[in-house]
């Protein structure tokens, strides 16, 4: 059946107790990790459309891309970039041939772990960067797995615009805005929302299974959060 998606289950009630400690360690020490060579050419090529003064969106984790497509669609004076580590997700744009897809977008395979980083270091800012909907890892072993958790993640809000994080699990977003915080030195706000246009697939069959959607925004910019 279609509309029977189910909430994450997890033993976790609230922000996981060892959060603070793992972003604060985060933020004390570079992540070195090297960055792949594929990576490396999946960031050229992701810019390689871009005239250079189009305001930049990026998707990170866009899965089949509808999300990109609908971004694409909606600011057609910026260049999208629709980032994914799976192919096969990527080349499930049904229904929408080559041919159809706007020409400010862009679908690249890269890492996100490197991918952010290498924007970072080449000076990039965007104008809008959402993550939506991300694997909430939800067992409470699995808390580094999350994004808010990685050691990638301070490299985030140095790219400024509009952050956006959307999930169906409520505590995925507490966190999020939670190690927002700490990074920012100030409180960072979440909340419900609703979807009468879904961005994603996940987004809309969340919506339609009567589950209630969770997002954090923020305006890295002017560092203030956006109302609803």
């Amino acid at each position: 059946m279609y509309a029977n998606s189910k909430i994450p289950e997890s033993a976790q009630q609230g922000v996981h107790e060892a959060l603070e400690e793992r972003v604060r360690k985060h933020l004390a020490a570079d992540f070195r990790k090297p960055c792949l060579d594929y990576n490396r050419a999946a960031f050229e090529a992701s810019l390689a459309g871009w005239d250079g003064q189009a305001p930049l969106i990026l998707d990170a984790g866009c899965g089949v891309g509808h999300s990109t497509i609908a971004l694409a669609r909606a600011h057609p004076d910026h260049w999208v970039i629709g980032v994914d580590q799976s192919e096969e997700r990527l080349t499930r744009r049904k229904p929408y041939p080559e041919a159809l897809l706007p020409k400010n977008m862009v679908l690249i395979r890269a890492d996100l772990v490197d991918y952010w980083r290498l924007c970072a270091e080449a000076g990039i800012k965007l104008a809008r960067h959402y993550i939506l909907y991300p694997n909430p890892w939800p067992k409470i072993g699995h808390l580094t797995r999350r994004w808010h958790a990685h050691p990638v993640f301070p490299y985030v809000p140095r790219l400024g615009g509009r952050l956006e994080c959307r999930s169906n699990w409520n505590i995925y977003v507490e966190e999020f805005s939670t190690a927002l915080g700490l990074m920012l030195g100030r409180t960072v706000a979440w909340e419900s929302f609703e979807a009468p246009v879904p961005l994603t697939p996940f987004e809309r069959k969340y919506r339609d299974s009567g589950q209630t959607l969770y997002r954090c925004v923020v305006d890295l910019d002017h560092l203030e959060d956006i109302p609803s």
